[in-house]
């Protein structure tokens, strides 16, 4: 596995670079980097201001959390389990899983496959263009350029993979096979993902089937995201994606062995080298509300690199859609609630269509309770 890319010191600008590039004037930035070259980014790409603030950490990767899912389904070592994934969540919001049962091959096919939607001409994705965060499938650049001063070095394809399956029917030839790849593994990380609730809701001290049954879970909305990070000239200036958390409950994430996934513990930021055949698991907003804050989302980012492309591709588990998600009632019988209730479908339209920020969206329903 590759190591994680790094912010390196910046190098002397021989001279300037465009100023300014407006959202609208770029469609892709993969299209974008390949015509630039080497040249300078635009000023509405530089999302890293304070270059020496942030760097990360390297003291802290040892003790990065490892979950084996073999022993959390297995009677005998099932309470050591419990209690190792109930300090993650809460220590960390993020864990390392693995011995998950979906099979490598299957995780090669579609890293393998997951690059070729993003080579296909601008044109034969312009019909997949992201206009609204529910449409089946969306295809744009950045987050949320109309919302953004400045913007992400970063192409993505978004799909909506459950309750109802849906993905790209281009390039011919390929998308029949390639759906029905990430039919298999959608649906694989579905049944980790349920049985990794059931766990944490024992590691809470619930009935295992408690978030399960409030979140609407088996008709629950499942987000399935190829990302693309392009080399980019200048990495120290740059980001794939800001300091952000996910919404949803649970977001499963694997990467094609290009480092560049962070997490902030403890007020710094830690590269992430995953396992072999591991999933990186990171905690969503709607975990953090459903245990009244006891397990909060992770903030995470995506760092750049100027040699190599990066290819995520991460699956947000969440609730059903007009579920009402609030604190788990049974949390509240000694503590008051942190966080106001709110329908799943209105949470995931506010998220998707503002600009990312650390956990903006949660704390808009925060109480004042917790301030």
């Amino acid at each position: 596995m590759a190591s994680s890319a790094t912010i390196s010191s910046p190098q002397p600008e021989a001279e300037a670079g465009p100023a300014k590039v407006h959202a609208s004037q770029v469609s892709s930035i993969k299209v974008f980097a390949e015509s630039n070259g080497a040249s300078l980014i635009p000023s509405t790409y530089h999302s890293i201001t304070d270059l020496h603030h942030d760097d990360a950490t390297h003291d802290l990767a040892p003790s990065i959390p490892v979950i084996d899912f073999s022993l959390l389904t297995s009677h005998h070592h099932h309470v050591k389990a419990l209690h190792q994934l109930g300090m993650a969540c809460a220590n960390w919001g993020f864990f390392m899983l693995t011995n998950h049962g979906i099979p490598e091959n299957l995780m090669e096919e579609l890293m393998n496959k997951s690059h070729e939607f993003h080579d296909l001409p601008m044109e034969e994705k312009k019909e997949f263009a992201d206009n609204d965060p529910l449409s089946p499938i969306r295809h744009g650049t950045s987050f949320c350029p109309q919302a953004e001063n400045v913007h992400y070095w970063r192409d993505y394809l978004k799909t909506l993979t459950f309750p109802q399956f849906n993905f790209p029917h281009k390039p011919p030839g390929y998308s029949r096979y390639c759906r029905e790849v990430a039919y298999d593994y959608s649906h694989k990380i579905r049944a980790v993902a349920r049985k990794l609730l059931e766990g944490i809701s024992e590691s809470l001290g619930l009935e295992s089937n408690s978030i399960i049954e409030s979140t609407g879970f088996d008709s629950g909305l499942q987000l399935f995201v190829v990302n693309l990070y392009p080399p980019c000239p200048q990495p120290h200036l740059a980001l794939g994606m800001p300091s952000h958390s996910d919404l949803g409950l649970l977001t499963l994430l694997m990467q094609n062995g290009i480092g560049g996934l962070q997490v902030k513990h403890d007020g710094k930021w830690v590269n992430i080298n995953p396992l072999p055949n591991c999933l990186i698991v990171l905690l969503g907003d709607q975990l953090e509300v459903l245990s009244n804050g006891k397990y909060p989302s992770v903030l995470h980012r995506a760092i750049l690199n100027n040699a190599d492309t990066r290819i995520s591709v991460v699956l947000s588990n969440g609730p059903a859609l007009d579920k009402e998600i609030g604190p788990v009632v049974e949390l509240l019988d000694k503590e008051k609630p942190l966080f106001k209730s709110m329908k799943y479908r209105d949470y995931f339209q506010v998220k998707q269509k503002t600009r990312l920020s650390d956990k903006c969206s949660l704390d808009e329903i925060r109480l004042h309770a917790q301030q």
